[in-house]
């Protein structure tokens, strides 16, 4: 019997620790991490960019050959449609523009995500097929959030923070007239899937599925990258099956084919 007070206090302890218990996790999410990235990237447009000059879409699901491509931001103005992925991450990151895998390193802890520049390629594509845009017209932007740093030398287009509005800013020669700025902004509306939860969780269903196609496919042994069944096309060798390299000619790994 002297037990039961001490029970129901430590469950009325308990009680009050699990909301924030509960909101601890919440905040270690990678939900929330992409959530709090695209925020931030939302504020700053808002705050930085003419809003008569540069048109915000946000979350933009596009249909695709395979299923469905999810744009973070899309950006329209007069000086081109910028494409912006945002990778909400900490530590110290290191990576190539050719290369398949960046690498992210915390203290000790190393691992290997996809390049984004490759990730956000498929979005740039399928916006150009979309609008009939030129790759003069349409710039693939990256930005980073989070308490991260570059410790190799990125392209341009690769950047930190609100580093993304100045790459937006120094593109200054118009590409695409008043009318076209319109037509674009009303193009993806009409195109994209209505945002809902149901869009979200269909794409995350699909992105998942290709993850793990690639997981269970071989790397390539230089790069990390995926291997794609290629054929000799001359030679002694001529008709033959290999792996090689989906980033060549940039990586020439290949593997045989048992």
């Amino acid at each position: 019997m002297i037990l039961a007070p001490l029970i129901n206090q430590l469950i009325g302890t308990l009680w009050y620790l699990l909301p924030i218990l509960l909101l601890a996790a919440l905040f270690k999410s990678s939900w929330f991490k992409g959530v709090m990235g695209e925020f931030i990237v939302n504020v700053a447009a808002k705050l930085m960019l003419d809003k008569n000059e540069y048109h915000l879409i946000k979350n933009v699901t596009l249909p695709t050959e395979d299923g469905t491509t999810q744009i973070d931001h899309v950006i329209v103005s007069k000086f081109g449609l910028f494409v912006v992925e945002t990778k909400n991450m900490k530590g110290w990151i290191f990576g190539d523009p050719k290369q398949g895998q960046w690498t992210q390193k915390i203290f000790k802890h190393t691992s290997r995500f996809q390049n984004p520049l490759h990730q956000n390629y498929k979005h740039v594509k399928t916006l150009e097929s979309l609008l009939s845009l030129s790759d003069q017209q349409i710039y693939s932007l990256i930005v980073f959030v989070g308490e991260s740093t570059f410790k190799t030398e990125m392209p341009a287009n690769v950047t930190h923070g609100i580093g993304y509005i100045r790459f937006i800013k120094s593109k200054t020669t118009p590409v695409l007239s008043a009318a076209e700025v319109t037509d674009i902004v009303s193009k993806i509306a009409n195109g994209r899937l209505t945002p809902s939860f149901k869009t979200s969780r269909e794409h995350v269903a699909h992105v998942k599925s290709i993850v793990s196609e690639k997981q269970s496919a071989p790397g390539c042994p230089k790069c990390g990258s995926v291997m794609v069944m290629r054929e000799v096309s001359k030679g002694a060798n001529k008709g033959s099956k290999f792996l090689g390299c989906s980033q060549y000619p940039q990586c020439r790994g290949v593997l045989s084919v048992a």
